[in-house]
């Protein structure tokens, strides 16, 4: 038992109720988010350290023995997301402070965004399926309001079709959550594989995995993105970030936790037709990053392509791939979130995304411009930085379980990656500079910090890999044996 489970999941949310009663005094809000996330922060490094040295946590909340009670389980795959999390919400709550305006955070801003990390954070901790709904939900309602700050038509527009996606998809997760109770008489995850294991995964326990994989699809973007780039282009910078760099990766999280600890006994069906939605994921993704010339659309696109590009590494089921996968998924987080601070500073010095109206950044903000290249460069997979090593450990591992074709795939998506992201670079940042600095709408005070704070992590996961090489492997050896998490649980 580890009451240290709770705290990333308690923290922001008893500072986000708190936040509600002070939602008119800026400076205290800004002050005790701060604390809550950087308490958060530290709780996650100590949870990562226990892990590492005595294997997976647990708590069984009021005493009540598993499957009976309600379950905190972390293993080393929940904590590097819990602290990564944690790292990308600090920074985009530093990076809010100037950005937003003082209505919008008097609206309650700060309870709003602790309320989605508290959900977010929840999500990767929990060990029943019923309150993986609950944590989802929780994160969810608060996206929906931080999605409508500024109130601009298209922002309305683009906030209505996100919120009806999501709640179409969460009746779903309801209808998976009822069906898989029925057959099985438990919501407890490790109880789950235990009964799932016994009786064998039949044809209809193989149906309720298609519908969670639907679910889960549509809140990671997996094909099912139609929502993802107007909805992720049209809120404030700030909040815009933490949705491109968590929001898709609670999905992807679910999907891992499902489909390698429930529903892993027939991979040749569900995983075989993950592998499709991955390719898919990754060409259309692809095309939208290369055909348009609007910065946000560039971006979010790209977020599209990183999503099946993760997947990839589950399909193939092999050591190799699903540690690419977790390389490759926290490298993300980090990355999504600083590419999107940085595209947002641009549109705030331009006060346009349009590429074909913005020039020659660089030679007035040389240290945004060079961030920026080497977030790129990132992206694509250039050694020695964090995008590499995912990429080449996920291409490996589809070649190992004889995916080869998605593989291939993986490796085109990473040259749509380059030439949309260097043709980014080249329109925004290089070339002659258009507007004068009397003519630039803002200024880049107090936007910096978090940029260099999430570029410093960016590169330390490249350069420093060595160092997190025995977490990664130990998560993934854990997710690849179920029987860990299962006993980890029960004892």
């Amino acid at each position: 038992m580890n009451n240290l489970l709770i705290a990333p999941v308690v923290l922001p949310l008893i500072m986000g109720m708190v936040l509600i009663i002070f939602h008119t005094n800026i400076k205290l809000q800004r002050v005790l988010s701060l604390i809550a996330l950087l308490a958060t922060t530290a709780v996650s490094v100590l949870l990562i350290n226990q892990i590492h040295h005595h294997g997976i946590q647990t708590l069984q909340l009021g005493g009540w023995e598993a499957p009976y009670g309600i379950s905190f389980v972390g293993d080393m795959f929940s904590a590097l997301l819990l602290l990564a999390t944690s790292i990308v919400a600090l920074c985009c709550l530093i990076y809010a402070f100037p950005t937003m305006g003082r209505k919008q955070q008097k609206l309650y801003f700060y309870p709003l965004f602790l309320f989605l990390v508290t959900g977010v954070n929840g999500s990767f901790l929990t060990g029943d399926l019923f309150n993986l709904y609950v944590f989802f939900e929780l994160f969810l309602v608060s996206s929906y309001v931080l999605i409508t700050f500024g109130g601009e038509k298209r922002q309305l527009r683009e906030s209505l079709k996100y919120i009806f996606t999501n709640i179409i998809s969460s009746a779903f997760f309801l209808m998976g959550v009822a069906y898989l109770y029925s057959i099985t008489g438990t919501l407890n995850l490790a109880d789950l594989s235990l009964k799932i294991a016994e009786v064998g995964q039949d044809g209809l326990i193989t149906t309720v995995a298609f519908l969670f994989l639907i679910v889960f699809a549509l809140k990671a973007g997996l094909l099912l993105f139609f929502w993802l780039p107007g909805s992720y282009s049209v809120p404030p910078t700030a909040i815009a970030a933490i949705f491109a760099a968590l929001l898709t990766k609670v999905g992807i999280y679910a999907i891992f936790r499902m489909f390698t600890l429930i529903f892993y006994h027939e991979p040749q069906i569900t995983h075989w037709f993950i592998g499709i939605l991955a390719a898919l994921t990754m060409i259309l993704g692809g095309l939208g990053a290369i055909g348009f010339w609007d910065l946000k659309k560039i971006l979010t696109y790209n977020v599209v392509i990183s999503v099946g590009f993760i997947m990839a590494g589950l399909v193939s089921l092999t050591s190799a791939g699903i540690t690419g996968s977790i390389y490759y998924l926290i490298h993300d987080m980090i990355i999504k979130a600083l590419i999107f601070l940085i595209g947002g500073t641009v549109i705030h010095l331009t006060g346009t995304s349009d590429l074909k109206e913005i020039s020659g950044l660089i030679r007035r903000h040389p240290g945004l411009g060079w961030m920026f290249f080497i977030a790129a460069l990132s992206m694509v997979g250039i050694p020695p930085l964090s995008g590499f090593l995912g990429k080449v450990f996920i291409t490996r591992g589809t070649f190992e379980g004889g995916y080869f074709w998605l593989g291939a795939i993986g490796l085109v998506a990473s040259l749509f990656i380059l030439y949309s992201m260097m043709k980014l670079f080249m329109n925004a940042f290089w070339g002659e500079m258009k507007l004068s600095e009397e003519e630039e709408l803002g200024t880049t005070k107090g936007l910096i910090l978090p940029i260099v704070l999430l570029t410093v992590v960016s590169l330390a996961l490249g350069i420093g890999a060595e160092g997190i090489a025995g977490y990664v492997a130990q998560a993934a050896e854990e997710l690849l044996n179920p029987s860990l998490y299962i006993q980890a649980v029960f004892d």
